[in-house]
């Protein structure tokens, strides 16, 4: 039985470990994967890689953000390749529910005034 039980530990821990061993780019921050230099090319001529990386959204979230600086900022319109290659980089590796802050404190933790 602790046999049975070290070898179940053990699969999961490698399991986990391999899913969550994602290489990171060491200059910018994201995650490397299909696409990623075209993101890195095209987003970090504006902002740092950490407002991709704080933020989390499924394709239409993204597709959303882009409009919104394309419209607000003056992003550049992207051809369709580029446009796919991007959205699709951000909602696979920067996905909802995956998110990187701390949740909200709750009223006892907040400060006393």
């Amino acid at each position: 039985m602790a046999r049975a039980s070290a070898a179940v530990l053990l699969v999961s821990l490698v399991i986990s470990t391999s899913a969550s061993s994602a290489e990171i780019d060491p200059d910018s921050g994201l995650t490397v994967a299909d696409g990623w230099e075209t993101v890195r090319a095209n987003c970090t001529a504006c902002h740092s890689a950490k407002f991709i990386t704080f933020q989390r959204g499924d394709r239409d979230t993204w597709e959303s953000m882009i409009r919104w600086m394309q419209k607000t900022q003056g992003l550049w319109l992207f051809d369709k390749k580029t446009e796919d290659t991007i959205l699709s980089y951000l909602a696979a590796n920067y996905p909802p529910g995956k998110s990187s802050r701390r949740r909200n404190l709750s009223p006892a933790e907040l400060p006393i005034d």
